[in-house]
Formats: C-alpha cells, sequence, structure tokens
C-alpha cells in the first residue's frame, strides 16, 4: 500500500482511507445496515493495506463511531489511523445544521464542548487515543468560535495525549491561515471528485506550500461514479437534494460513464476504479476517503491504486468532465 507522511508527525496514512458514514445508517442511508457486516467490511480494509479508518460523532449520532469501535476490537491498534471529528452536536446547543430524520444538529466548535466531545468518542471508539482529531464543520454565528480558541484546546488535547495531530474539513483558504497561525494543520478533508474540482483553485496549492495532506472525501459522488446508478434511479436519503443527482445531471455524467468504457477496457478495471485512479493522478498530498459498506466494495476501491492513469487519458477524462460544466 502507497503511503504518504502526516505532516511534522510520525504517522503515516494509506493513500486510500475507509471511509464510515454510510456504514453508520440511519435515515441519511435509508435505515441500518448489518453490523457484522460493516465490522467484516473495516477488517478486510485492514487486511488490504488500508490503516485509515474515518469516522464522526455525526454519522448517525454516533452510531458509526460504535461500529467502528467494535471492528477494532479485532485489530492491532498500533496499526490502525483512527481518524474522528467535532463541532456537530446534538445534545447541546449551537448554530444550527443538518436535520436528519426527526433530530436537530448543531456546529459548536467552543472549548468546553470539543472536551465533551473527545470523551464521548473515546468511549464509543473503546480507544485510550485518536489519531487524527478533525473539525467537522467551521464554526459560524450566532454559536461563533474564533478558530485560535478551537486550536487552543485541540492544542491541550494534543499534549495531553488524547489526540495524536490535528486536522480541519471543509475550509477554505482563510480558515487554513488562521490555523496556521495558532498552530499545527497536518491535513485537511475537503470533497473532490472529478465533477467537483473546486479545490484545485487555492485549496491544493495552499495545502502544497504548507505540506498539509488532502484528504479528499465523495470521490465517487455518493455513489453516482460507480457505475450503477441506472436511468430509471430516484435518489432518496442524503443524495435528494444533490445537484448532480438533479435528473438531467444525473443522465448525463452516466452519459459520461459510458463513454469511459474504452479506458475501462484498457486499464482492465470498472468505472469507480477508473474514477478513483484520477483522483491519485492529481497530486502525492491527496488521500482518499472511499466509503464501502462490504469487504467486496474495499477490494474493488483498492485496485486503483494499482492504476497510473497516462497523462493522455488523464485529460481526456478531465476535458469529459469539464464538458458537463458547460451544457
Amino acid at each position: 500500500m502507497k503511503m504518504i507522511p502526516l505532516g511534522n508527525t510520525d504517522i503515516a496514512l494509506s493513500r486510500m482511507g475507509l471511509g464510515t458514514w454510510a456504514i453508520g445508517g440511519g435515515p441519511a442511508w435509508n435505515g441500518n445496515l448489518d453490523m457484522q457486516v460493516c465490522i467484516d467490511t473495516i477488517v478486510e480494509a485492514h487486511r488490504c493495506g488500508i490503516n485509515l479508518i474515518d469516522t464522526a460523532p455525526g454519522y448517525n449520532f454516533g452510531n458509526s463511531e460504535v461500529i467502528v469501535g467494535q471492528a477494532l476490537k479485532k485489530l492491532p491498534r498500533n496499526e490502525v489511523v483512527v481518524e474522528t471529528k467535532c463541532g456537530i452536536v446534538w445534545e447541546r446547543e449551537g448554530s444550527l445544521f443538518n436535520k436528519v430524520g426527526d433530530r436537530q444538529l448543531y456546529k459548536n466548535l467552543s472549548p468546553d464542548s470539543i472536551r465533551k466531545e473527545v470523551d464521548a468518542s473515546l468511549q464509543r471508539l473503546g480507544i485510550d487515543y485518536i489519531d487524527i482529531y478533525m473539525t467537522h464543520w467551521q464554526s459560524v454565528p450566532p454559536f461563533f468560535t474564533p478558530i485560535a480558541e478551537t486550536v487552543g484546546v485541540l492544542n491541550e488535547l494534543k499534549a495531553e495525549g488524547n489526540i495524536r495531530s490535528i486536522g480541519a474539513a471543509n475550509v477554505d483558504v482563510s480558515h487554513i491561515r488562521e490555523y496556521l497561525k495558532h498552530g499545527e494543520l497536518d491535513i485537511i478533508q475537503a470533497k473532490y471528485s472529478i465533477l467537483d474540482r473546486a479545490l484545485e483553485t487555492e485549496l491544493l496549492p495552499l495545502c502544497r506550500e504548507h505540506g498539509i495532506v488532502v484528504q479528499v472525501y465523495s470521490p465517487l459522488e455518493q455513489g453516482l461514479l460507480t457505475g450503477t446508478i441506472t436511468r430509471d434511479y430516484v435518489p432518496g436519503g442524503a443524495r435528494a437534494n444533490k445537484l448532480w443527482f438533479q435528473r438531467e445531471n444525473m443522465l448525463r455524467v452516466i452519459d459520461m460513464l459510458e463513454q469511459w468504457q474504452p479506458l475501462c477496457d484498457k486499464y482492465h478495471c470498472a468505472v469507480p476504479t477508473l474514477a478513483l485512479a484520477w483522483i491519485l493522478r492529481q497530486s502525492e498530498l491527496i488521500s482518499i476517503l472511499s466509503g464501502a459498506t462490504s469487504p467486496e466494495q474495499v477490494r474493488e476501491n483498492i485496485a486503483a491504486l494499482s492504476i497510473t492513469l497516462t497523462d493522455d487519458d488523464a485529460l481526456l477524462m478531465r476535458q469529459m468532465a469539464e464538458a458537463l460544466d458547460n451544457p
């Protein structure tokens, strides 16, 4: 497995990590999955060389962390990089975030809230330290906490041994610069796919300048780039309001994926493998978070690590995707 050094830490990340949002189940994913299959999926990821497991309290109100914790009992702790997050709460006040089912989520990055969160996450995960602790969404009014205060408590948690490194998700360049003023920022998490290339403009160059790992989520656009979505598919749950799942957009993406078939034949791979290989081709600082809900999906995803697209093929795929931006 190809590895990436994490900032100035002694942690090395696999270039592909396992995302466990879907494993958490709940209303966002139209119900819970079979617990044993979820555990087997995480164990299979480790067997395949994936050492990074990403989760968050906000993934079905802690259920994803609980499932990851059950899987960790079957794995050597020192061979797994556990990444979880803070800043999304449901049992105390904060700025309004999403409503999931009939429960409201809030944003809260105050020092007091973060300390409560880290304790709860450690308990759900059944571990005594978190390898990467990441702010999930950045603070906004009316419950606004300056980044300086958030980083202050994260630095304290690091000094106390509760966390080993600091990350930030869903940030812009001004957020990153503010984090760097007050401490180390080892990794960011941002959305990136061949359909959504916004981070290429500012985020990726800034992270390259400071040696910050860029961990990308939704590289398969919540399953749209798997090639398994049919033309009569009606999106629900977390997909229902997404841009690329709007009917006309979805059909145009399906057309593009059909045009990828000669490339799939050339590289002897499936559509999602090609989509992931394209992401990995863009920067050595990129680590992919790829969701899976079965051991078979894990094995399919890691095939992308064995493929190196040529410059011409990577450019061709980019041009196809750019054509969708201008219907």
